[in-house]
């Protein structure tokens, strides 16, 4: 079952609001913060949800919402974060890079890159149940992508709670110049990915390591936001999950996500140093 668009008992309003404006002031100041967790010790999915839309609420504003992303789709990821179900978040375009495009040090805190497939829709997705039919007839194209994750949860001491609220520890992500369409892809769940930095592999998996299929996770993503009354429409990217392990991101490094058919993306951090980790 996907996330509800309650929060539950409205007198968690003020721990709600508390996680919120400790998630704000760690982004402003560039300062990780401690695990939002101790506010709501018992908080659920609906309360990290909960958080997510204040969190939103203070600071869309002016800003384009271009789609979403889900997290924790790897059984790889899962096992580093101490997880076992995906969350999703918003993503604005204003954290759009493109390929090889450099990503300022000082956008990022603690950033870690994972290599995904990104689908975009070219037409809206109906309201619950969403089926694997329906996400094929909706998807325009896919490309590669590089997620670049982030925290602002000190030394990512997160539990799911933290990273719910923490809107899915979004970063920034980077696509590929070179669309390609579901039809002309043989299995993407077979694809090979593998993301080098220089000569060495630092992560590799394949497309079946997100929800045995990138397309199941889409699929799980339209009814969960469909539950929450905001459905996938035309145009959105969605970044589908990761197809192997986090690599923590090095100021300075270029780091090249390889996937199957769809080719390669680079994701260039600049020189400067992140901010600090807490």
């Amino acid at each position: 079952m996907g996330p509800s668009a309650t929060s539950g008992d409205p007198d968690r309003r003020p721990a709600i609001d508390a996680a919120a404006e400790r998630l704000i002031d760690a982004a402003a100041r560039r300062t990780p913060c401690a695990p939002v967790r101790d506010l709501l010790p018992d908080g659920g999915l609906d309360d990290g949800y909960a958080v997510q839309r204040a969190v939103r609420a203070r600071t869309e504003g002016g800003r384009r919402r271009v789609g979403r992303k889900i997290g924790l789709t790897s059984a790889a990821v899962q096992q580093q974060m101490g997880v076992t179900t995906p969350d999703l978040g918003v993503l604005h375009a204003d954290m759009a890079y493109g390929d090889s495009e450099p990503i300022p040090a000082d956008r990022l805190l603690q950033p870690r890159i994972e290599a995904e497939v990104a689908f975009v829709l070219g037409t809206d997705l109906p309201d619950r149940p969403v089926t694997t039919a329906d996400v094929l007839r909706a998807v325009d194209f896919v490309v590669a992508a590089i997620e670049v994750c982030d925290s602002r949860i000190a030394r990512w001491d997160i539990s799911l709670f933290d990273t719910v609220a923490d809107n899915a520890s979004s970063g920034v992500y980077v696509t590929s110049g070179a669309p390609r369409s579901l039809r002309d892809i043989d299995d993407l769940r077979a694809s090979e990915m593998y993301v080098t930095w220089g000569d060495e592999i630092v992560s590799s998996g394949t497309g079946a390591a997100c929800m045995g299929h990138p397309v199941n996770a889409v699929v799980w993503l339209a009814n969960a936001v469909a539950e929450q009354g905001e459905p996938l429409v035309a145009g959105e990217i969605i970044l589908s999950g990761s197809l192997g392990p986090l690599v923590p991101a090095r100021p300075g490094a270029t780091y090249e996500a390889t996937i199957g058919h769809l080719g390669s993306v680079r994701a260039v951090f600049d020189g400067g140093e992140a901010g600090d980790a807490g």
